[in-house]
């Protein structure tokens, strides 16, 4: 069955801070098209914080960055931190640190932080959403160096993600799986409400013929 894109309400141009596909395409699912700007943040500037304030403050900071090009707009913002014990894991420099960071996950449960950061109008709404995630036990040597080898994950916190291969690394995702593929939509929606945005606003997909 075709499908048409029909729009009952109107929204500002809408921009997310981020040179994310997934992302891009998780709000483009819930009716939300935007276009990317990459912050172009040299996150490693980052002062060491708390994986939640760290989180936050690299949220704010690409807002912050990307929302002054674009009056008038809702521009989204996100960044994420998977740490351990306290530990924050980052993106993996090398294959050889991608590799000791999933094996330093193996068989443990660690948090994955979303902070996502909106501003529209004169509204600023900023808010984090935790994540547990359960790594395999009986993952391999052998299967780790095969994902590290595949490229996937190196461009990620925690140097993983749970689309395509990830999931034969990870035993379960303990709370919004939305949130580990890069944005929680749930929260996010009911933050977006909260500023005056329903779903007659944005663009609906219509079933025809």
């Amino acid at each position: 069955m075709e499908q048409e894109s029909m729009q009952t309400g109107s929204l500002p141009r809408i921009v997310l801070a981020s040179s994310s596909r997934w992302r891009a395409e998780l709000l483009e699912a819930v009716g939300l098209s935007c276009e990317l700007h990459p912050p172009g943040l040299d996150e490693s500037a980052c002062p060491e914080r708390r994986p939640v304030e760290r989180a936050v403050e690299l949220a704010k900071a690409k807002l912050e960055t990307v929302a002054q090009h674009y009056p008038g707009c809702l521009v989204i913002a996100a960044d994420q931190v998977a740490h351990l014990d306290g530990k924050a894991f980052g993106k993996p420099r090398d294959q050889e640190e991608h590799f000791e960071m999933l094996s330093g996950l193996r068989g443990r449960e660690h948090a994955l932080v979303t902070a996502v950061a909106i501003q529209w109008k004169d509204s600023i709404k900023v808010f984090h959403e935790v994540t547990g995630i359960l790594f395999r036990g009986d993952v391999t040597d052998l299967e780790l160096q095969a994902y590290v080898q595949s490229g996937e994950g190196s461009g990620c916190a925690g140097g993983y993600q749970v689309e395509r291969l990830g999931p034969w690394l990870i035993a379960e995702v303990k709370g919004d799986w939305f949130n580990v593929v890069g944005l929680p939509i749930p929260r996010l929606i009911t933050e977006l409400r909260e500023l005056g945005v329903g779903l007659q606003h944005v663009a609906i997909p219509k079933a025809v013929g």
